[in-house]
């Protein structure tokens, strides 16, 4: 079936930390490590691109993007940290502290953003040929990845998952949270809401029909889906189409 869709803390002074910059293209960010404009991580495939990403006038977010631009000279951008907070372009870092956090301050060394993991092992933040940005341990364990929050976008064999929800950008060029979801249902459906400033509705699948009329299925737990390398989309309710590129 083919189904159309639209296409989502305390100051700290760094100054006593012992960081030391990236300055050159890596895919790793060791321990005590930070990261920088204009620095920043390629994956080793060449294909991704993570760094601080500029969306106005001096303002920056830290994002993923792939790393060739698109015929026009835009990036598509996959991933965002700070979507919603843009920080200072001089002064601001990502920071891997000793403490196993990765965090993002800005100018004022205020954190707007982190991931709230900690470890006694050191830890090392990398971005895979995938597109997905890991901190993990010596021993290869994941502690944190950019894959269990994404932000508007999901690529190949990136789970969706029950805790997972996709919203969509106010614009093209405007990377900040917009008004559309897409998301599990507590009936194990993916849906996709509009929750505007005076509205809140499910709309899609058709909210008058059944689930199986939508062709869904609520008899599943797994909450799960993705994109297979094949182009489809798969999920646990049976919702299955293929992306628009498909066999091109």
């Amino acid at each position: 079936m083919d189904t159309p869709i639209p296409i989502l803390l305390i100051s700290l002074l760094l100054s006593s930390l012992p960081l030391f910059s990236i300055s050159s293209p890596h895919d790793t960010l060791p321990t005590s490590s930070s990261l920088s404009i204009p620095n920043l991580l390629t994956s080793p495939n060449g294909v991704f691109t993570a760094g601080f990403h500029s969306v106005g006038k001096n303002a920056y977010c830290f994002s993923i993007w792939f790393t060739v631009p698109t015929s026009d000279g835009s990036l598509t951008v996959v991933w965002t940290a700070n979507r919603d907070q843009p920080v200072n372009g001089e002064l601001s870092k990502l920071s891997l502290l000793k403490s196993g956090d990765l965090i993002l301050t800005d100018a004022d060394q205020f954190t707007v953003w982190s991931t709230n993991t900690n470890s006694i092992s050191p830890l090392e933040l990398k971005l895979l040929d995938t597109g997905n940005l890991v901190l993990k341990n010596p021993s290869g364990t994941i502690i944190w990845q950019s894959f269990d929050s994404p932000t508007d976008t999901i690529l190949p064999n990136q789970p969706m998952t029950r805790t997972a929800k996709l919203v969509s950008s106010r614009s093209q060029t405007n990377i900040s949270t917009g008004f559309y979801s897409f998301f599990f249902d507590d009936d194990n459906v993916l849906r996709l809401l509009f929750d505007g400033p005076e509205i809140s509705s499910v709309y899609w699948p058709d909210p008058w029909k059944n689930s199986w009329q939508a062709g869904r299925t609520t008899y599943n737990s797994s909450r799960r889906a993705a994109f297979n390398l094949s182009g489809y989309f798969i999920s646990s309710d049976k919702l299955l189409f293929k992306a628009s590129e498909f066999g091109l």
